[in-house]
């Protein structure tokens, strides 16, 4: 089986890693190409991993080894069974259907096509008959969304107890890091602590206001309805996940001035009593 997955920079690094440590015999031999594309070969026999980037003829080193950056084309998808995308909307709407056509299950981690209505957004955990229909290495491609991850981590939750008694409300406040916006952010935070502790102006690239030591609404644009779109997204894609578009959600999304793990707090109102559940939950602690 060979899975390419598409990457920032940085991401493809972290995923690199992980892959490596769960797959100790691979080996990156097979250099490759614009956002990561990671192909990796998952047969015991024969593991390969190629990278493929942003800027063609970069090279990048990992583990002493050396990979060549390659330009990513509608050939990059030549055998592939699985492509993970995560390198940005614009790169899922211009490869991910070439992907399909060739064959592949394409997984977007982008917003690109979460809310098209013949795209399942799949949270595997929470609603994984969504994809029930689509077959590995039956010759057609297919696309699965992946939701944003202050859904995912919502959903994750309250999912359960919506088996049990139905939400029929839903108020969420999420807290998120840094690293929800990139490794340019994180990095931007790093400085901007250093320079208010030292009495300087806060360099603000990233963020268009100082990020350090304060706290401001989530920097995704802002609606004409008044909510931004982080917490749109939220809304929404919890409609579609639960398929029931009557169920009452609001959002309020905060950027703090930490580097990793968002936090959130959820309001919940069910359409029957929920007791024994409460009781339940306090019992075991």
């Amino acid at each position: 089986m060979k899975v390419t997955a598409l990457a920032h920079q940085h991401q493809f690094v972290h995923g690199l890693a992980t892959f490596s440590k769960i797959h100790p015999r691979s080996d990156l031999r097979r250099p490759n190409a614009t956002a990561f594309h990671v192909r990796m070969s998952l047969r015991e026999d024969a593991p390969s991993l190629a990278v493929v980037g942003v800027t063609a003829g970069k090279r990048l080193t990992f583990e002493d080894k050396e990979c060549i950056i390659e330009e990513l084309s509608a050939e990059s998808f030549s055998g592939v069974d699985i492509a993970l995308f995560s390198a940005g909307g614009s790169i899922s709407k211009k490869f991910g259907p070439i992907a399909v056509d060739c064959g592949s299950l394409v997984v977007d981690n982008s917003s690109a096509f979460r809310m098209n209505e013949d795209v399942p957004l799949v949270i595997p955990e929470v609603n994984p008959e969504a994809m029930s229909h689509i077959k590995l290495r039956s010759g057609k491609g297919a696309l699965i969304a992946n939701p944003n991850c202050s859904t995912i981590i919502c959903l994750m939750a309250a999912t359960p107890l919506h088996q049990r008694a139905k939400v029929v409300r839903m108020e969420v406040s999420t807290y998120q890091a840094a690293s929800g916006a990139g490794a340019a952010a994180m990095e931007e935070l790093e400085q901007q602590t250093r320079e208010v502790l030292e009495g300087k102006q806060p360099t603000c690239e990233i963020f268009k206001q100082q990020y350090a030591f304060n706290l401001f609404s989530h920097n995704a644009p802002v609606l004409s309805n008044g909510y931004n779109e982080e917490e749109m997204k939220l809304v929404k894609e919890t409609r579609k996940i639960w398929n029931n578009m009557n169920v009452k959600v609001t959002a309020t999304c905060i950027r703090v001035p930490v580097m990793r793990a968002h936090a959130e707090s959820v309001n919940l109102q069910f359409e029957e009593p929920l007791d024994e559940v409460i009781i339940l939950a306090y019992s075991s602690l």
